[in-house]
């Protein structure tokens, strides 16, 4: 989880622009990150897959007013709100944009090629019909700025006694890498986000890194069936939290939208 999701670049720099914010250069360069390119298939009136930008202003003629992340996992179709169909897509690429104001959703399908040490990724944004629901399991700010301060001071304590690697100076380590390119002008979120909404979303990378790491980084103790069950069984509520808070703070911008509407 420490790398972010597309679908949360997409969301919070395509809130941005619909918002007026940044301008349609600065939020597609944003969004297409380190990629080669984003196109988007499916979109009404158009024949073949069609450029970001034209996407993000055809979707603003559809009545699109602002978007929502989902990151679904097996059992936990988190910000989702269906049909099946999407539901599925959605499960199977593990992340998802679902839009407000208009029933469509767009699940990111990528593409690698190159030689090893030269690869490079073309992504094809996939749109579908949503039900017009609310999404599944998405907390408040609030909410999930609390479940993640317990999840972590949780795992860090069981990790621990387990001694796993991601518990120790390797995650620490990590942590101050990823801090430092953090300061280096990394923008974690778009314009027009609440400061609280940034503060989550960085809880949360940290704490989806910690899982990461304990489960990439040796074995640390747990060497035994047992310790390996207990090692899965205190990670993965976490990294459930983590991922709630990770969607809840990519949502901030529409909820703070609709809050203030009414």
């Amino acid at each position: 989880m420490l790398s972010e999701p597309r679908s949360g670049r997409l969301a919070a720099w395509g809130n941005a622009l619909l918002a007026g914010l940044v301008s349609p250069d600065d939020a597609v360069l944003t969004i297409v990150g380190e990629d080669t390119v984003h196109r988007v298939e499916g979109l009404p009136g158009e024949s073949a897959p069609v450029g970001l930008t034209l996407a993000l202003g055809r979707l603003r003629t559809l009545g699109v007013a602002g978007l929502r992340v989902a990151l679904p996992a097996p059992g936990h179709p988190l910000g989702l709100s269906g049909p099946p169909e999407f539901n599925a897509r959605a499960l199977e690429a593990e992340e998802a944009v679902v839009c407000h104001g208009s029933a469509f959703g767009l699940v990111p399908e990528v593409y690698e090629a190159g030689p090893a040490g030269d690869v490079h990724a073309e992504v094809v944004w996939h749109v579908l019909p949503v039900r017009e629901a609310p999404p599944a399991d998405v907390p408040s700010l609030g909410e999930a700025e609390r479940e993640l301060a317990e999840a972590l001071r949780d795992a860090t304590e069981v990790l621990s006694k387990l001694d796993v690697a991601g518990s120790g100076p390797v995650a620490e380590a990590a942590i101050g890498a990823y801090r430092a390119r953090a300061g280096r002008g990394r923008e974690v979120l778009a314009p027009g986000y609440p400061p609280r909404a940034v503060r989550v979303l960085e809880l949360a990378q940290r704490v989806g890194l910690l899982v990461s790491l304990a489960y990439d980084h040796g074995h640390g103790g747990a060497v035994s069936s047992a310790e390996m069950r207990a090692r899965a069984e205190a990670l993965r509520p976490v990294e459930r939290t983590a991922r709630r808070a990770q969607v809840a703070a990519y949502n901030a911008f529409v909820e703070e939208r609709e809050r203030g509407a009414r």
